[in-house]
């Protein structure tokens, strides 16, 4: 099969500080469907974002959809970003956009009109329960409102890779429940899925693979 992630002997720290990841080692097949998990402060957040290509590694190599990070030209990052979708912990929506542009914004990047997505778009917010809220600004929403947009927005492109930091942490069992049925269903349609999670319910399926970080090693 092929690898779409590789990480080999990864090591990452912020200035002159200890290292916050060491001897990371994996590999995620095209397809896949990967949970990440371990305690606050083992590093889950400075992983996804190794991955999101926001921080380059201490050391160690990082491969992407074949390509060697560390060969990259900074010119060829934006479009190897988005052939990926991040659910961010903090959700990083734009506050002067509607929610309906929020979620459109990465198809607006790919060069999409809107009477091409717009549907799309209105059938996404009706999934995760926004419908009604696609004309509101992101300061009017709560916490669970935001991350479900923060979710759509992610998955709107249909991703190649889709990286989801804590996607059902401000939202009820139910709700979580279904949105980890949307991402079931992407990744049937083909997407690599790494979920990094507390939540111990969305951890129940054991047919998926569990990859665990205590202390900055994987487990």
């Amino acid at each position: 099969m092929l690898k779409l992630v590789r990480l080999e002997n990864i090591g990452l720290k912020y200035g002159t500080g200890p290292e916050i990841l060491r001897d990371v080692s994996f590999a995620l097949e095209k397809g896949s469907f990967s949970f990440l998990t371990g305690p606050s402060g083992a590093g889950k957040s400075s992983l996804l974002k190794l991955l999101f290509l926001s921080l380059r590694p201490t050391r160690g190599l990082i491969s992407l959809f074949g390509r060697d990070i560390a060969s990259l030209r900074r010119s060829e990052l934006p479009s190897l970003r988005r052939r990926i979708g991040v659910v961010f912990q903090d959700f990083k929506l734009i506050d002067h956009m509607s929610a309906f542009d929020n979620v459109a914004l990465p198809l607006r990047a790919a060069g999409r009109r809107p009477e091409s997505y717009r549907g799309d778009v209105m059938e996404l917010l009706h999934w995760v329960g926004l419908k009604a809220y696609a004309h509101m600004l992101p300061p009017a929403l709560s916490g669970g409102e935001k991350q479900r947009l923060a979710i759509a927005r992610a998955v709107v492109a249909k991703p190649e890779l889709l990286l989801a930091d804590e996607p059902t942490g401000n939202v009820d069992p139910a709700l979580a429940e279904r949105l980890l049925r949307l991402f079931h269903e992407l990744n049937r349609f083909g997407t690599t899925v790494l979920i990094a999670t507390h939540d111990p319910n969305l951890l129940k399926d054991a047919r998926l693979e569990v990859l665990r970080l205590e202390k900055g090693q994987l487990h």
